[in-house]
């Protein structure tokens, strides 16, 4: 009798994880696309579309997600949680920053947080001017490649690899169409008052502009930012 009761838990369990997975796999379809009918994000989303709609009416009911002329949307609850994420703060402190450094370097700035194997885009300032370089809010990458990305390598180790000492004692990392073609970066790390690793902060253009070693034009901007935003953390 308790084996059964507890396959039931499991079943139940199981069924729930599932559940979840797919109301994840609707609201990352809905964020990257911005909006979607029933047939969309079906389709987008691969899950079958009589389970879809029963998911998008459940999002709805909870304020998760709204429906439009166009299509559903995020929802506001979406925005009451957001305020009390682990990145505004960093948001807030970084905006006047990112301002001033893609300013001085007349490129576009990001700040990226990890989020397991990738990181993502919380913050970002675009140069309105020539070539640039956009990276929207919520993209996500593979921390594998780019400056950024290698940030979160080589300083969020636990224990440090002593072979990126000398990158570490410079404070910045650059990269050439590692993330994107014809794109360059240069990163630093941003931490916490304990020391803690929490975030990069990155400038980006095109390597028509900023050439094979875009450190040399970049990274004490970007240094300079990473420990100001350190500082107000």
């Amino acid at each position: 009798m308790d084996n059964i009761i507890i396959n039931d838990q499991e079943k139940s369990f199981n069924n729930s994880v599932g559940v979840l997975t797919k109301i994840v796999k609707i609201m990352d379809f809905l964020t990257q696309n911005e909006k979607g009918d029933l047939n969309s994000i079906s389709k987008g989303t691969r899950i079958p579309r009589s389970t879809t709609h029963r998911l998008l009416s459940a999002l709805e009911g909870h304020h998760l997600i709204t429906k439009t002329a166009d299509g559903y949307v995020i929802g506001s609850r979406i925005t009451v949680w957001s305020d009390a994420s682990f990145s505004k703060s960093i948001v807030e402190a970084a905006r006047p920053i990112l301002k001033k450094l893609t300013e001085s370097t007349n490129e576009s700035s990001q700040i990226y947080i990890r989020e397991g194997a990738n990181r993502v885009c919380v913050a970002s300032v675009i140069n309105s001017s020539g070539l640039t370089n956009t990276v929207p809010v919520g993209s996500i990458f593979p921390i594998e490649v780019g400056s950024a990305g290698r940030v979160f390598k080589i300083w969020g180790e636990e224990l440090l690899n002593k072979q990126y000492d000398a990158i570490r004692s410079q404070g910045w990392v650059e990269s050439v169409a590692e993330r994107e073609e014809g794109v360059a970066s240069v990163s630093a790390p941003v931490f916490s008052f304990n020391g803690k690793l929490i975030a990069a902060i990155s400038v980006s253009g095109p390597i028509s502009r900023l050439g094979e070693k875009p450190s040399e034009k970049l990274a004490s901007y970007v240094v300079e930012a990473a420990q100001e935003l350190s500082g107000k953390l």
